[in-house]
């Protein structure tokens, strides 16, 4: 891939795929679907978490070699233009936002990197995730994540098999979307929360600042 400054920030993380395969990162670099469930989850997650804590867990264990300090930026420049962008669609315009899912061999959509990416970004934030995680009534907001995850071993984690479990899944990928602006939306919704107009007694200072009390001035029937 060639890197150009002046292009810096128009890369996209399709362009930077091939870095992110390359040699020259670890072994258990984050590949650009996984990449991107963890970009959602810290974009649309409980609590902000500075691009410090969580760039270094895209690499794994260890290090990227760039060949220069303006690869390092450019890919660096990438990842946060992915995850603005993200903001910026669940701000604006939620319908347009869709994943970036693996595609397999076949030409099929595998979207458990996706999933297990995701996961990775709650876990930085898990007992911050647990009022959502945990409620009985909006769980159902990370199902279809969760029906696409797969264990250490690559085995699915839901309790189905053959054509009902890639039926659940093919349901569950169409869903990512949707479930990210959801959870985003059900994030922002705690956060706003009504402020209480303190009650102005009838003999406190008018808060119109007339000196007069509040009976003799405003509060006046």
């Amino acid at each position: 891939m060639a890197f150009d400054r002046r292009r810096a920030g128009e890369l996209s993380l399709d362009q930077v795929d091939g870095f992110l395969a390359s040699e020259r990162t670890p072994a258990d670099c984050m590949q650009r679907s996984e990449l991107d469930g963890f970009l959602a989850a810290i974009a649309v997650g409980p609590e902000l978490v500075m691009p410090s804590e969580w760039l270094p867990v895209i690499w794994g264990d260890g290090e990227p070699e760039y060949e220069g300090i303006e690869e390092a930026q450019q890919i660096l420049y990438a990842i946060m233009a992915r995850y603005n962008q993200i903001l910026d669609m669940t701000r604006r315009d939620p319908e347009a936002y869709q994943p970036i899912l693996a595609t397999m061999g076949d030409g099929g959509i595998a979207a458990s990197q996706w999933a297990a990416g995701f996961m990775s970004g709650v876990a930085l934030r898990r007992s911050a995730w647990e009022p959502l995680i945990e409620s009985e009534e909006d769980q159902g907001l990370v199902a279809p994540i969760v029906a696409l995850l797969r264990d250490e071993h690559g085995r699915p984690m839901i309790e189905s098999e053959g054509e009902e479990l890639a039926a659940v899944q093919e349901v569950a990928t169409e869903l990512l979307g949707p479930s990210v602006v959801a959870i985003d939306r059900f994030w922002k919704a705690r956060r706003w929360v009504p402020q209480k107009v303190p009650k102005i007694g009838r003999n406190d200072p008018c808060p119109c600042g007339s000196g007069r009390k509040y009976k003799r001035c405003c509060g006046a029937s």
